[in-house]
């Protein structure tokens, strides 16, 4: 890639006058040797791996082999056709979407991991409902997948996206930032808000701990992309309205892994802290192991 920091990347768009979403394109030809046509067509492709998801997880049986989770999207989204939510519309369809997505990841079906399986419900909450609120194509859709692309690959390249490494900070908010820095570009915002979108997020998500009770990726997991979903809104508009991350989003994807890597290996996917060794959580494992969930 002709980029390996946000500042890098924001340049590139600024000095070529194209969208991070095309610049992404081009660099994936680039290296992969395939036609713009066929790198399109498979982001497509996921994008409508995306939509089945939500889908599922709206209208199918969404318990976890565990037994542990599934059906709260479907609660949501029954409280929100007879309640005035407390987010409101907009954001609690993202939220819905979100969780939809994970609870059909925790219940084996299938899912496009964004940047992980355990974030997987974000960025598809976020980008699903948006394209339904302001009626975009298919098109602008995987053009904006394309530029969170690109930021989860500068991510990945500086700091972690894994949680095992850096705590649930590297997989939900490495995806709340994608996500935000895909809505700031879908919305029109110059480059330069899209760097700002993702450090904002990125900084709302700092120390965010990986404590999976008894090991599976249920809880939290599912609750954090739903919220995660909402978060990643708020920081898009934060960015659309001007504000700025007043530490540069480079520096806080350094602050990341800085914090990642001084986080005890209790709290990095061991599932031997936090959430998962409460009293709850430890008589979850117990119940388990008895095979009484």
């Amino acid at each position: 890639m002709q980029f390996r920091t946000l500042d890098e990347l924001k340049e590139l768009c600024t000095e070529s006058q194209q969208t991070i979403g095309e610049l992404m394109l081009q660099e994936q030809c680039r290296e992969s040797g395939r036609s713009r046509e066929n790198e399109f067509k498979k982001m497509q492709d996921y994008y409508e791996i995306m939509k089945e998801a939500v889908e599922r997880g709206l209208h199918e049986d969404t318990t976890s082999r565990s037994g542990l989770t599934g059906g709260d999207a479907r609660r949501i989204s029954a409280y929100r056709g007879s309640e005035e939510t407390c987010l409101g519309g907009h954001a609690s369809q993202a939220m819905i979407y979100a969780l939809a997505v994970s609870e059909v990841n925790a219940s084996m079906g299938r899912i496009i991991a964004t940047p992980t399986a355990g974030s997987c419900g974000i960025l598809p909450g976020v980008l699903i409902s948006a394209q339904q609120r302001f009626g975009w194509s298919d098109e602008h859709m995987v053009s904006g997948l394309f530029a969170a692309g690109a930021i989860g690959y500068i991510i990945a390249n500086n700091s972690f996206i894994s949680g095992a490494e850096g705590g649930c900070q590297a997989e939900v908010g490495s995806a709340i930032g994608m996500a935000a820095g895909a809505m700031v570009e879908m919305r029109g915002g110059s480059p330069a808000m899209v760097v700002h979108a993702v450090g904002l997020a990125l900084k709302n998500s700092l120390g965010l701990i990986c404590d999976p009770v008894a090991g599976l990726v249920e809880i939290p997991c599912i609750v954090r992309n739903g919220l995660g979903a909402v978060t990643a809104l708020a920081a898009a508009d934060m960015a659309l309205a001007g504000v700025r991350s007043v530490i540069p989003s480079d520096e806080v994807v350094q602050v990341m892994l800085e914090v990642g890597s001084a986080m005890p290996a209790a709290h990095r996917e061991t599932a031997l802290g936090g959430l998962a060794q409460t009293p709850s959580g430890k008589r979850v494992i117990e119940e388990l192991k008895k095979g009484r969930i």
